[in-house]
């Protein structure tokens, strides 16, 4: 099935919302956008496909999970589980070079939000056990709820992608949670239209077998979602810098 082919469920309008990276303010205002879009034309029923990677490298990782979990109360909402989300679950039980690396790519401004100091911390352990104590337990709880897929008719979502060739039933979560080059690689059909993060594209790249919601937030300025309605394609897109 590939785009063009591939259809949402009837009746049902989706919303597939790229890497927020805590930046709630960009969150905010595709929200907005949402809701904007909502108001327009009413669909008999709708669904927002957060595609993971909430944490790490913006500001305001603490503040966006508690936006996402109140909108939860307003919208019928599928939260999918990204890398770096998995990376900040497993920091309390750090030691070694993967919590480093946690650290580098963005990991800072996630302990930060949580009031936080990575760098003044006696040690990584240290580091570590302070931010288990204070992440509040309805952030665990969204974060340990989050999925590693969901699929809608003929899409299949995920954070990172698929492996080549596997059933999407068989995929693991490595795969879905990190892949790159080779799920981006593949020409051939998956069986459903692929919708995903992960990898920062300057825009959102439909391809006939996939769709790349990430356009760099935390970079750019520019938080992107796809909307998916019977066999139509639209975009929706905070305006950046300046805009």
């Amino acid at each position: 099935m590939l785009t063009g082919e591939a259809s949402a469920p009837e009746g049902l309008r989706l919303y597939a919302v790229g890497d927020t990276h805590g930046h709630l303010t960009l969150a905010r205002a595709l929200f907005g956008k949402i809701e904007a879009d909502l108001a327009r034309n009413p669909p008999p029923r709708h669904r927002i496909v957060m595609l993971g990677d909430y944490c790490d490298r913006g500001p305001e990782t603490r503040g966006l999970i508690d936006f996402l979990i109140e909108q939860g109360n307003h919208h019928d909402m599928v939260c999918l589980l990204g890398n770096h989300d998995q990376r900040m679950l497993e920091f309390p039980d750090m030691a070694d070079e993967t919590g480093e690396a946690f650290l580098h790519f963005g990991g800072r401004e996630t302990l930060a939000s949580y009031g936080i100091d990575a760098d003044a911390a006696t040690s990584l352990r240290a580091a570590g056990k302070a931010f288990g104590r204070a992440l509040p337990s309805s952030h665990r709880r969204f974060l340990d709820d989050a999925l590693l897929c969901h699929e809608e008719g003929d899409y299949f979502f995920c954070h990172a992608g698929v492996k080549p060739g596997i059933a999407f039933e068989a995929q693991q979560p490595a795969d879905l949670l990190w892949i790159r080059h080779e799920f981006l690689q593949h020409q051939g059909d998956f069986g459903k239209v692929v919708v995903h993060g992960h990898t920062p594209w300057d825009r959102v790249d439909i391809q006939p077998n996939r769709i790349n919601v990430d356009t760099g937030a935390y970079d750019t300025g520019i938080l992107s979602c796809v909307v998916l309605e019977g066999r139509d394609i639209r975009v929706l897109q905070t305006d950046g810098p300046g805009g």
